[in-house]
């Protein structure tokens, strides 16, 4: 399966070739977030998290969703960092 990601604001993207089926979208997102070089902390140093958007059905892709049953060839992801608001 070939798919499209890009970070929020579409200047970093990459092409995967081979995603197994079988991977969660949790392990393809923490390849996606190496292979793209996004941050890994905020500002203050905090872990940051990502959330994969399908653009092609508007919906945030849980971590355990199965990538062969969720995702076709041709998928746009979009890589979104998980806000925490309203910590202290």
């Amino acid at each position: 399966m070939t798919l499209m990601a890009t970070d929020v604001s579409e200047q970093k993207h990459v092409f995967v070739d081979d995603v197994p089926d079988d991977a969660t979208v949790a392990e393809l997102l923490d390849a996606l977030v190496k292979e793209m070089d996004l941050p890994a902390a905020d500002s203050e140093g905090r872990p940051l998290l990502y959330q994969a958007l399908h653009t092609g059905e508007g919906r945030h892709l849980r971590a355990d969703e199965r990538v062969g049953e969720s995702l076709t060839t041709g998928t746009k992801l979009v890589l979104q960092p998980t806000i925490d608001a309203g910590r202290w």
